[in-house]
């Protein structure tokens, strides 16, 4: 029977070492995972024509952590999308089983074929990377048939020049007063305040405040003035009941919250389920206590239901183009704005319109409701000028018509119907982004007014009513004359 030596050493079973990365490389790592996550939402909702939000919404969310490099992946995969999908087809090199990984495929590929470094580390990395040679011929073969010599002329990309604008931010006074924090945001920039919504801030073009502690703790948003003068446009008062039909992402929602010093009810309507989620997480940020999601669809309310009766005010924002502020959101890097989608743009535009007109005679249908705002971020006079105009018959019989929200701005409403100098508009040049507001007030209503609502003439009126009817000295004579026409019916004055 064999001995074991008593000095011989343990058997040792070899493990597979572990790969060790570079801080860098775990950077882009990660940046390439979350810059997919956010791809494949955008492609998902472009797909639908029903985004969730907008890629800069998406990347500067909480839960992305390397914001930056997320951002500048995202964008440029986008840009170069047509071009990579063009490179995988002739290479070949894709399987079935990919289907599930295609937007992080997109984002290394354009890290091989575009990028500044190339991918080594990861798993999906190093296959695609086994096929790099694949890859660049296919881009070559690619130039060959387009007949171009480079990869700009390829793309044939509509440079948008001269859109440079301001960085507006908006305090929320929920948690801050303006004051504090411009004295804050001094420290590192130069701030003014906007002259025409009291609570924005206007800093210079490219302040970059993703990262800052006001912005991460939500005692400021990144919101553009023309998303800020909605809320404004609707002049909510402290206490009143509000519904925000279409509410995701919540910037609106929560300045209307804003407006209303966190007292009285704001009901914030959206259907879809991963929008609601980004609403839920905007109304926490803000700290906000008077906001009742409600996760369903605007037009299936009822009007008459007993639970919007104290309802006074309505914003409606519903789904646009989004064509005047593509830039700002990035939409045009998307598959849907592509050239070859002119004809299915028409036929979009035509669906949104037929939707806008419902959602907003829906919203004027609400028999106690006294300010209702319609707007949109389009610059398309069949989702602006020409759903008012559709709907002003139904709001004069309600008892609504226009009003003028901001009467020192500017630029008005195309003048297309009588009442459309009412309307406010912002341009895409002038004003950096292309923007529509339409109020409606209610100024003949069906409903008996409340005393604090009626002009002070016609309250001394009837109190003096109220008082010769009731005064004690006056009871007999009531009396007689109520049991005098009862007996003889209504007399008759002498001729």
């Amino acid at each position: 029977m064999a001995r074991h030596k008593a000095n011989a050493p343990p058997r040792v079973t070899r493990q597979p070492a572990k790969q060790k990365f570079s801080g860098a490389e775990r950077s882009a790592l990660f940046a390439r995972r979350e810059a997919a996550n956010v791809l494949r939402t955008v492609l998902r909702g472009d797909a639908d024509r029903r985004a969730v939000a907008s890629i800069k919404s998406l990347v500067f969310s909480p839960s992305v952590r390397n914001k930056r490099a997320t951002f500048a992946l995202v964008c440029e995969t986008l840009k170069h999308l047509n071009v990579i999908k063009d490179v995988l087809e002739i290479a070949n090199i894709l399987n079935s089983k990919w289907k599930r990984q295609e937007p992080l495929v997109y984002i290394i590929c354009y890290d091989i074929l575009f990028g500044k470094d190339t991918p080594s580390v990861g798993d999906a990395e190093k296959i695609l990377m086994r096929h790099k040679d694949a890859l660049l011929s296919g881009l070559a073969t690619l130039l060959v048939r387009k007949k171009v010599e480079s990869v700009d002329e390829l793309l044939g990309l509509s440079q948008l020049k001269g859109h440079v604008k301001p960085r507006y931010v908006r305090v929320n006074t929920l948690k801050m007063d303006v004051d504090s924090a411009v004295q804050e945001l001094e420290k590192q920039y130069k701030v003014q305040k906007d002259e025409t919504v009291p609570d924005l801030l206007v800093m210079p073009p490219g302040s970059d405040l993703h990262a800052h502690h006001l912005v991460m703790n939500g005692r400021i948003f990144l919101q553009g003035k023309a998303s800020s003068m909605v809320a404004a446009a609707l002049q909510p008062q402290a206490g009143w009941e509000v519904l925000d039909a279409c509410s995701a992402p919540g910037n609106k929602t929560v300045h209307l919250a804003a407006l209303m010093k966190g007292h009285g009810k704001i009901i914030a309507c959206e259907l879809n389920e991963e929008r609601v989620k980004r609403l839920e997480q905007t109304i926490k940020l803000s700290g906000a206590t008077n906001i009742e999601v409600f996760h369903g669809d605007f037009l299936g309310l009822d009007p008459k239901d007993p639970s919007f009766a104290k309802v006074r005010a309505i914003l409606l924002d519903p789904s646009c183009s989004g064509s005047g502020t593509i830039t700002d959101r990035l939409d045009h890097l998307l598959p849907s704005h592509s050239a070859d989608n002119m004809n299915y743009d028409s036929m979009r535009l035509h669906k949104l319109a037929v939707f806008q007109k419902k959602a907003l005679a829906h919203a004027l249908s609400f028999p106690h409701v006294e300010r209702v705002v319609y707007s949109t971020c389009s610059i398309h006079q069949i989702e602006n000028e020409d759903v008012v105009s559709s709907v002003l018959p139904l709001a004069s019989s309600f008892g609504f018509e226009l009003a003028t929200p901001f009467p020192q701005w500017q630029r008005r409403g195309l003048p297309v119907f009588a009442g459309s100098e009412h309307l406010l508009r912002m341009d895409p040049v002038e004003d950096k982004e292309g923007f529509f507001i339409a109020l409606f007030i209610k100024t003949n209503k069906l409903n008996n007014p409340t005393s604090s609502e009626l002009p002070e003439r016609e309250c001394r009126r009837r109190r003096k009513q109220r008082t010769k009817q009731y005064h004690p000295f006056l009871w007999p004579k009531v009396f007689f004359r109520a049991w005098n026409g009862s007996l003889h019916g209504r007399r008759r004055k002498p001729v």
